[in-house]
């Protein structure tokens, strides 16, 4: 029997792909694409000067990180704020992480605690709008605030379910830009401020309950109906 080997792809069109790609979760993370708009093969080989089985390659990759959709025989584009896959990931993220939390609290040893006390400390003093990064909050905060909540959760000690949140949390990037953008006078620091103190309070039964509020929070501000004011470090 003939045995099938697979030949990777040149190295050279995963570059061109990985440039693709780069290129369109920064536009979508800023806001150049709505919710709903259609991501163009077409037009975005035309502007990255690329082919379209390049570009293919880069949008599903994009659909795999929860970036965009795949619509039977009419394309790609944006995901729309509707999308009932946002209430499941919050559902899953709000019935797993207090869980993980509670673990950290129990199981979490000095080194965790000054971690989690650092990591907030970044959170608190890193801006969280940039003007040059667009409407949604920069890059360095989204950074900020993911280290923060995976602190939380790292005392557990439970590799598979950090895995699990990791997934979790590429997946719902997107939404926790547009949460913020349509309730923007949600006070996100004060809630961080309150979780900090609790997970070192050791207080488990506040902090899970704090952390399923803020969760809640954020799915909430994808169905209620956008806020309009200034912007808090949220």
């Amino acid at each position: 029997m003939t045995q099938t080997t697979h030949t990777p792809p040149p190295a050279g069109k995963q570059m061109l792909s990985e440039r693709v790609y780069t290129h369109l979760r920064d536009a979508i993370m800023r806001g150049d694409h709505a919710p709903g708009d259609p991501l163009k093969p077409q037009d975005l080989a035309k502007e990255q000067g690329v082919s379209l089985a390049v570009v293919r390659e880069a949008l599903v990759r994009a659909v795999g990180e929860g970036l965009a959709d795949r619509l039977p025989n009419r394309g790609f584009a944006v995901p729309a704020y509707s999308d009932h896959r946002w209430q499941e990931i919050a559902e899953a993220r709000q019935a797993i992480e207090p869980v993980m939390l509670r673990m950290s609290i129990e199981r979490g040893d000095l080194d965790w605690e000054a971690r989690v006390r650092a990591s907030h400390h970044r959170l608190v003093r890193t801006p969280a709008y940039l003007p040059e990064e667009g409407e949604h909050y920069s890059g360095a905060w989204a950074e900020a605030h993911r280290i923060f909540h995976r602190t939380l959760l790292e005392g557990s000690g439970n590799l598979v379910l950090l895995d699990t949140f990791d997934r979790m949390w590429t997946a719902s990037e997107l939404t926790r830009r547009w949460s913020a953008q349509r309730n923007p006078h949600r006070d996100g620091a004060l809630e961080h401020r309150l979780l900090e103190e609790a997970a070192l309070a050791r207080d488990a039964d506040t902090a899970a309950e704090i952390l399923t509020q803020h969760l809640t929070q954020t799915a909430a501000g994808l169905t209620d109906s956008p806020q309009h004011g200034p912007a808090d470090d949220a």
